[in-house]
């Protein structure tokens, strides 16, 4: 054996006795390496050919993921509207307290789907923004309960084969555009681009949120699953953005000091209860001089309380203790009239700094508490405090829209390796991107494609690179990547934190384009591919598309698991024809279960 000086310190036969174990050992070592990257189990394949092949030059040195011919099996025609996380079916597993059984519980890998989910008999495709705002197939969406039970507040009525939504709701009976009018003439920062980005907690269909749009305000919508059914459906129907979700237990997924406003109409979620905690979790989504907005119980208590069953006393007890509340996390009454009341969350330090007062409550979160973790982290009752130091976070301070969209945030700096420089490279990348996807698929920027989702994004340059086209786009940045969704709402977008190992909280057929951008290349390694393109598969609308940027390693399994899925799909080169990347353009088949008529 050599040492590291070259020379030799055995004799020739004890060299030989050592080296020959050595060397099998290390031999064995690198096959079973290689073995496991191009042999396993998973992926012990032979790919088939997509429409478009491009050749792989001579003396490449990755070899492609390769796999057999697949095909997936129809599930059942009561699968229609089949949520994984949220699946009414497992609800008795959960507790009812604080309805924690609505929030996400995802099933054990053995009790997956590997199958095709059908949509409603007599499915048809959406009807095109902007006319889909107000009107939408009935068979799309076939369900009376709300039609029934909220028909006298306008929410939706039947005609024919179309739902209409005329934007009633509860709280604003002479139509959501007369509600909206008179919350513009409360908060001013409504009408000069100084608000960019809402939530709506219980949401209704979301008409809310629709009008907003008529007025640069962009809106999460957030309803649970439950027995005001199909409200997140009808949203997504609608071309409104919208997913399920709850205040109950556990944070909603995003970082705080997020959105500008949020919003809540008689969504009678017990503001005051548990501590507070419900209201805690508004303010650490709401960034510093956002606004919070609620009509209903208790607000205009003196003129409501007979309509609530209850007595005045009790309304106005209930008030007060919201007002309390509301003071002692920093919120102060902003504006009020009729039945609408807005606070504001304070953007000055010093009232943060009585929190440290140990016998203040809410008392103010330890540093141990992570502010922008926000997927699967229980809620507590304690007040996160801003950041001190962050002073272009806070509402003021920001941009007007749209300049804030080509803006780089402060807090792009937390992300690492970031800063301005950085993005505004993935500025002007994605614009160079998107330029390119329009000539490889003409329907995009079209009223053809409404909703959009961006699969892995990074700061939302897709999205922003499309903003003037016809449709919005919901931002999804993978819980095991670093947390960029704060920087996506500096810049006046919308997003979510997700792990795409499980199914995304939204109903079936929601989608009109889904991008994603090396998202196998990242999370092949826990997530499986099947099982991210089933999903692909469940939230795609029939006709929709899908651009798949990829690794050359991954794009031919792709594209054979795509055909397996009743998909077409064409390989396509980059904007730059580089060897190491391609771009599938896949357009998802419309098809009706065998079981219906």
């Amino acid at each position: 054996m050599k040492h590291k000086d070259g020379k030799t310190h055995q004799s020739d036969k004890s060299s030989w006795k050592v080296t020959v174990p050595l060397t099998v050992v290390v031999l064995c070592g690198l096959f079973f390496y290689l073995g496991g990257i191009f042999c396993s189990e998973r992926e012990r394949y032979v790919a088939e050919p997509v429409n478009k092949a491009v050749d792989t030059p001579t003396g490449t040195a990755t070899v492609p993921v390769q796999i057999k011919a697949v095909s997936f099996p129809e599930c059942s025609a009561e699968y229609q509207d089949y949520t994984p996380c949220t699946d009414p079916k497992r609800w008795h597993k959960y507790g009812r307290h604080r309805l924690a059984f609505l929030e996400r519980h995802c099933p054990p890998s053995f009790e997956r789907q590997e199958c095709l989910v059908p949509p409603p008999d007599g499915y048809k495709s959406p009807i095109r923004w902007p006319k889909s705002k107000n009107e939408c197939w009935y068979r799309n969406v076939p369900y009376d309960w709300i039609n029934k039970q909220k028909s006298n507040q306008h929410w939706l009525k039947k005609e024919g084969e179309k739902f209409l939504f005329p934007g009633g709701g509860t709280m604003f009976p002479n139509g959501v555009g007369a509600y909206v009018d008179l919350m513009q003439d409360l908060i001013p920062q409504m009408k000069d681009g100084t608000i960019r980005t809402a939530i709506d907690t219980g949401c209704g269909v979301a008409s809310w949120g629709g009008d907003l749009l008529d007025r640069g305000i962009l809106t999460v919508s957030l309803a649970p699953r439950d027995n005001h059914q199909a409200q997140v459906q009808f949203a997504l129907e609608r071309g409104i953005p919208a997913i399920l979700g709850i205040i109950s237990t556990q944070r909603l997924p995003f970082p705080s000091n997020s959105f500008d406003m949020a919003h809540c109409s008689r969504c009678l979620i017990p503001w005051t209860e548990f501590g507070g905690v419900y209201l805690l979790e508004v303010h650490r989504i709401l960034r510093p001089g956002g606004f919070w907005v609620l009509s209903g119980p208790p607000v205009n208590y003196q003129r409501r309380w007979r309509g609530w069953n209850t007595t005045i006393e009790e309304q106005k007890s209930d008030y007060d203790k919201l007002q309390e509340l509301l003071t002692s996390m920093c919120f102060k009454l902003f504006n009020k009239k009729d039945d609408i009341a807005v606070w504001r969350k304070l953007s000055d330090n010093s009232c943060y700094k009585k929190l440290d007062n140990p016998d203040n409550y809410p008392s103010k979160c330890d540093d141990g508490t992570e502010p922008d973790s926000a997927w699967y982290t229980p809620l507590r009752p304690c007040v996160v405090v801003p950041n001190p130091a962050a002073k272009k976070v806070k509402l003021d301070a920001l941009p007007k829209w749209p300049e804030r969209l080509h803006t780089a945030p402060e807090r792009v700096s937390d992300v690492r390796g970031g800063s301005a420089g950085s993005f505004k490279h993935d500025d002007g990348k994605w614009k160079a991107r998107a330029k390119h996807y329009k000539k490889l698929l003409p329907a995009l920027g079209t009223d053809k494609i409404r909703n959009v989702m961006d699969m892995n994004t990074f700061y939302g340059g897709f999205a922003a690179a499309v903003i003037d086209d016809p449709l919005w786009v919901m931002n999804v940045v993978s819980s095991y990547a670093p947390n960029t969704l704060s920087v996506v709402y500096d810049r006046g977008l919308i997003g979510t934190i997700h792990d795409w190992c499980e199914a995304f909280s939204t109903y079936p057929r929601t989608y009109d384009l889904l991008h994603l951008d090396g998202l196998f290349s990242a999370e092949s390694h826990r997530c499986e591919m099947k099982y991210v393109l089933l999903e692909m598969d469940r939230i795609l609308r029939p006709n929709g598309y899908a651009i798949i940027r990829e690794s050359s390693y991954f794009v031919d399994t792709i594209a054979t698991m795509a055909k397996g899925m009743r998909w077409s799909c064409r390989k396509e080169e980059t904007e730059y024809g580089v060897e190491k990347e391609k771009i599938l353009i896949c357009q998802k088949k419309l098809w009706y279960s065998k079981q219906n008529s």
